[in-house]
């Protein structure tokens, strides 16, 4: 008969055992006890439990926060209580000229019929014909009037709405995004409603916030540029062998994949063959195909690495060189001279590069901001994971021998990260050589204490003040603006052509659909120019000087802002009319910003007294405390 099997016995000595034998027959029997496993039902339902709760949390935050920008959008324009020009009016700057060729496409016959007189646009400025979908990026318009009339949201909802709406479901989407990325990086989702927290706590000024909701509803056209440092860093990170080789590998296939597909879609465009990130990835990826398989760690390896770094430096510039020789193209110049400047490489008195570096998104942060992240206590543990990541990172580097921040909603993400990561903790605690306290159950208990502590004091502070912001009603009144955009409807010839500052351009080619002579944008060469000369109404130039270049883009109308001529700026030597003394040569700026002598006034305060040489050249039509409209006169009759 077989012997018949039973449970294993395990023998043990029993004479008294000594005290050091004591502790080691103690933790056998600790190790022999049976730890019992869970069933597999048990742990798939409580993954499922963890994304789905996670899953929820973050549509939830996406769709709370849209909801709170709708809502807080409402409060501060009065929205559904204004007529429909006084809610155009409330689109400012760029934002006006998208929102006009939505209306535009919303009004064409057909979608092929909108989508060609945009490619083809001769309406918008004076003696120019520009492909607009291509040179804005109008393809979130396109969508969005394509989905209006699909989803027969004409019959239920007013086009404005319907396009606000997707502006913030994209906001949410967002958050959204924020949430998840938050949530992979720690591993738990409670870092997720963290950074949502701290994002919408310390969200920017509403201004800014717009200005940045109808920047992310457009295809950035400079999108290229970014990617172009992040396909740096990513380089960086792979000759440190801090990411997987591979992984960084699969990215450059993306970005090569992007790049064509986007030269397609935006009408062949040749700024993307020609950009920087496309000879980097390239070389990078043929640098890839010349790599050897070497021992890594080795002194071989570490010298091709170095071989490879100059490789991909010569690759890329030589790439660049060669395609520039062969692709058309417009050169970026003022992107480069830009940038330049903003890094101190070099210093201009053009009044482009100075006003696009005097706008406030591009000042250094205020006192008051700094103080906002640290009251909701994000900046402190901002820096200290910030510090803790990038030892932890130098001591990768140093170890093997062998940055990119934009900031609030980064700086919300990777502070909720590290509060919430166990791994962080572990990190610390091991710097700090903690011994009293297991490190491991500590970081477990105060990766999930410090986050609910905090999010419990944050709902506490902020909540009723987010409330109460919501709850007030505030004052949107701008009775000049709507008197000045009636008057041309009404008074203007239909073939008339006006002559302003770009933000007042784009007010008026929304709210009127009259030609203007410029936009507020930026990534045209032309444009640029054409905002500078416009913008000398603003110095101190004759009549004549200023007849001759309206004239040159056959102005018919010029609005002098009362704002502009008058305005009384905080920021020193940012002011308008500052800027171009500094470009004209009126005004020193070297020494103490002295004013030159210039034998004629400024021309916005001079055209308003109605004397010769000004009354020859201009006859002023309509005004009020705001806006001061002349009629540029065809036939010239001097007077003295």
């Amino acid at each position: 008969m077989a012997e018949e099997e039973g449970p294993p016995v395990e023998l043990r000595q029993r004479k008294k055992p000594k005290s050091s034998e004591k502790e080691s027959a103690k933790e056998e029997r600790i190790n022999d006890i049976p730890i019992p496993e869970r069933a597999p039902k048990y742990v798939l339902f409580q993954r499922f439990a963890k994304i789905f709760i996670g899953c929820l949390a973050a549509v939830t935050s996406g769709m709370m926060y849209a909801l709170y920008l709708s809502a807080y959008h409402e409060r501060k324009f009065w929205f559904s209580n204004r007529q429909e020009l006084e809610r155009e009016i409330t689109f400012q700057g760029d934002s006006a000229i998208y929102y006009s060729y939505y209306k535009d496409m919303l009004k064409a016959p057909s979608f092929e019929r909108g989508v060609y007189e945009l490619t083809h646009n001769n309406k918008t400025v004076s003696l120019k014909t520009i492909n607009a979908v291509q040179q804005m990026s109008l393809y979130p318009e396109l969508i969005a009037s394509v989905l209006y009339q699909a989803t027969g949201s004409n019959e239920i909802i007013e086009p404005v709405y319907f396009y606000i709406g997707i502006v913030f479901g994209l906001q949410g989407i967002y958050v959204t995004a924020l949430f998840v990325t938050s949530w992979l990086m720690s591993g738990t989702w409670l870092a997720g409603m963290l950074t949502v927290a701290w994002f919408i706590i310390n969200r920017f000024c509403y201004l800014l916030m717009s200005a940045s909701t109808y920047t992310f509803m457009m295809m950035w056209e400079y999108s290229h540029y970014l990617l172009f440092l992040q396909a740096i860093s990513l380089f960086l990170l792979d000759i440190f062998s801090l990411k997987q080789s591979d992984k960084v590998y699969e990215v450059y296939k993306i970005y090569v994949f992007s790049l064509f597909l986007g030269y397609l879609l935006q009408f062949e465009n040749p700024a993307l063959l020609v950009s920087p990130l496309l000879s980097l990835v390239a070389a990078l990826m043929l640098a890839k195909c010349l790599q050897l398989n070497v021992k890594k760690g080795s002194f071989v390896a570490k010298i091709i690495k170095m071989i490879n770094f100059y490789l991909v430096c010569t690759l890329t510039i030589t790439l660049n060189i060669i395609m520039k020789m062969f692709v058309p193209h417009k050169e970026n110049g003022h992107m480069l001279k830009f940038l330049e400047v903003k890094f101190g490489l070099n210093m201009t008195k053009n009044f482009t590069m100075n006003w696009l570096l005097c706008q406030e998104s591009l000042q250094a942060p205020s006192q008051d901001f700094f103080l906002r992240l640290t009251q909701s206590s994000l900046l402190p543990f901002y820096i200290l994971v910030l510090i803790i990541c990038l030892l932890s990172m130098l001591q990768v580097i140093f170890r093997r021998i062998n940055l990119k921040y934009i900031w609030i909603p980064y700086v919300c993400m990777l502070a909720a990260f590290g509060v919430c990561s166990p791994e962080l903790w572990m990190t610390l605690f091991k710097w700090l050589r903690l011994r009293t306290v297991h490190p491991i159950l500590l970081a477990l208990i105060l990766s999930m204490a410090v986050p609910t502590i905090i999010g419990l004091s944050l709902w506490k502070e902020f909540f009723p003040r987010l409330m109460t912001e919501l709850m007030e009603l505030q004052e949107f009144y701008d009775p000049d603006t709507v008197e000045l955009m009636t008057w041309i409807k009404r008074q203007a010839p239909v073939a008339a052509v006006f002559a302003g500052s770009p933000q007042l351009m784009g007010a008026i080619k929304l709210c009127t659909g009259w030609m203007v002579t410029s936009l507020p944008l930026y990534n045209d060469d032309d444009l640029l120019k054409r905002n500078e000369n416009i913008y000398q109404i603003y110095s101190k130039r004759s009549a004549e000087d200023i007849y001759k270049i309206l004239t040159s883009y056959k102005a018919n109308y010029l609005i002098v802002e009362d704002a502009i001529c008058n305005e009384v700026g905080t920021m020193r030597g940012c002011r308008v009319k500052d800027l171009l003394d500094i470009a004209n040569g009126h005004m020193v700026c070297e020494e103490g910003d002295k004013l030159t002598y210039s034998k004629y006034g400024r021309f916005c305060h001079e055209v308003k007294i109605n004397y010769s040489p000004y009354v020859n050249y201009f006859t002023r039509v309509y005004w009020n405390r705001s806006y001061f409209v002349y009629k540029i006169n065809t036939v010239i009759s001097f007077q003295s």
